[in-house]
């Protein structure tokens, strides 16, 4: 298996799009699967997919294709999905609210554990399970429940500093929906989920 500083982003980014098609077929007791129906079912070069998986290890044996489950257990691991990850959401908006109450991702052992907001008038209140918490907070939360992954959604105005406060209090990784780029040191990765850019884009494939 390469190091992770030498796969690319966009291999990483694939390997959910497959664990989500094989836990698909996992539910309808589909046990293997080939390259070929994966990459027709996900409209992808199978031999891109072979590629992928390759990065990891020999998950495939030839005439058969992949076991579903096993290599839905190999993609969990390599996404380091095989142990609970707990995430910290600032922001009890509209947004936010809506994301502590998406649960699919949970299954995959993704798990909104805290959530904060600046608004004494947010505070306090209750979000699926969870008490919106101060961000005096913050700090002492993520430590003691071991939070490793932090989400934005606040104002643009707002998130830079929500994003420092993330990194001080040791959070590894930040998924920002926020309309503005992050400066964070190079320890920390972001990822930003644009609704803006991703729906202006598509106006270019408009006939």
């Amino acid at each position: 298996m390469k190091s992770p500083e030498k796969i690319s982003e966009a291999v990483v980014r694939r390997l959910p799009i497959y664990l989500r098609y094989l836990l698909q077929l996992q539910s309808r007791e589909i046990h293997t699967v080939s390259s070929q129906d994966l990459g027709t079912r996900l409209n992808l070069n199978p031999a891109q997919i072979r590629k992928d998986l390759a990065y990891f290890g020999d998950f495939g044996r030839k005439g058969i294709g992949y076991e579903v489950d096993y290599l839905i257990d190999k993609i969990r691991q390599i996404l380091k999905l095989d142990r609970t990850v707990n995430v910290a959401l600032i922001g009890a908006g509209n947004l936010g609210r809506a994301l502590c109450n998406y649960t699919a991702y949970q299954s995959d052992r993704m798990k909104i554990v805290a959530v904060f907001d600046a608004s004494p008038a947010k505070t306090g209140e209750t979000i699926s399970t969870l008490i919106v918490q101060p961000m005096e907070e913050l700090s002492t939360t993520i430590g003691l429940k071991e939070v490793r992954i932090g989400i934005i959604a606040v104002p643009s105005a707002e998130a830079q500093q929500v994003a420092d406060q993330f990194v001080a209090a040791g959070v590894e990784a930040i998924l920002n929906f926020a309309p503005i780029i992050l400066k964070v040191p190079e320890t920390v990765r972001v990822h930003y989920a644009d609704f803006t850019t991703e729906l202006l884009s598509l106006a270019y494939y408009l006939e």
